[in-house]
């Protein structure tokens, strides 16, 4: 009998894979099924660990905050004033407000910016912390631009802010402004007035005209309704009217050299191509 054939009487033996498995069937697995809970015994095991490793990286974190917020290495012990030349250092302390001992890391940095910032002779403020214990407060002061006239001489930058009266006698590189009422001063020490502003731009258009008229202008009046007035420094009235500055101190020049030899009181450049004189009265 042909050792190849299935027959009861043979010896049971190995058979033969007679089919070619496919890539589906290859791939299963087959009689591991036990296998499977030590890997999610494993899976959980890891769960919980790093569940564990949080809860113990928070409370470290929680703690190191604390120690922060609450050791004596991290308080105020020195606060500095940089950038000042207008403004006393002790005026800039006390209106900032910080108080030795305080955490470094509780300081409303905004708050201290907000309150230096109020200050009319201080346009901006910054501040640092420097690690461990001191604070910097930087300060750009505003400048100077011209004098107004109310009562005193006050200086004022050239926003229309008002800084704060002048302690001597000086000589303002630009014209006085005069003729704003007590009220229109207060104001100009948070907001500029439309007065102040309108002065401001007479001066930005005298320094427009490109030549020496700046010099030649001593004061610029605002109490008129017509428009600004202003005076030359011999003594002389121009009346400059509300618009079209830039084409009318453009023609000022000429007009001021044409009455150098006369006695002339008031000029009138209000009217378009047209200058009207008014001589002083004769003795």
């Amino acid at each position: 009998m042909p050792s190849g054939l299935i027959s009861p009487r043979n010896r049971a033996s190995a058979l033969a894979d007679m089919g070619e498995r496919s890539a589906f069937v290859a791939g299963q697995r087959v009689g591991r099924s036990r296998r499977r809970r030590p890997r999610r015994r494993a899976r959980l095991r890891r769960l919980l660990g790093a569940v564990l490793a949080t809860i113990v990286i928070t409370a470290a974190g929680g703690a190191g905050l604390h120690w922060l917020l609450t050791t004596q290495r991290f308080a105020v012990a020195t606060i500095e004033v940089r950038g000042i030349s207008r403004v006393g250092p002790d005026q800039i302390l006390a209106v900032a407000a910080i108080q030795q001992g305080t955490n470094i890391f509780k300081l409303d940095t905004m708050g201290v910016i907000d309150r230096v910032e109020s200050l009319p002779e201080v346009r901006r403020a910054d501040v640092v912390r420097e690690l461990p214990n001191r604070v910097v407060i930087s300060v750009e002061e505003r400048r100077p631009f011209t004098l107004v006239h109310g009562g005193r001489l006050h200086w004022m930058d050239e926003e229309g802010r008002l800084l704060g009266a002048s302690p001597e006698a000086v000589a303002p590189p630009m014209p006085v402004i005069s003729g704003l009422s007590a009220d229109e001063l207060a104001s100009m020490r948070t907001a500029p007035g439309p007065k102040a502003r309108a002065a401001i731009g007479v001066i930005r258009a005298l320094l427009r005209s490109g030549n020496g008229l700046t010099a030649e202008i001593s004061e610029i009046d605002m109490s008129r309704r017509e428009g600004p007035v202003l005076y030359t420094v011999d003594g002389v009235e121009v009346r400059l009217g509300s618009e079209d500055w830039d084409e009318r101190l453009a023609r000022l020049e000429g007009v001021l050299a044409q009455i150098a030899t006369q006695d002339v009181r008031t000029v009138d450049l209000r009217f378009r191509d047209q200058v009207v004189f008014q001589r002083s009265s004769t003795r």
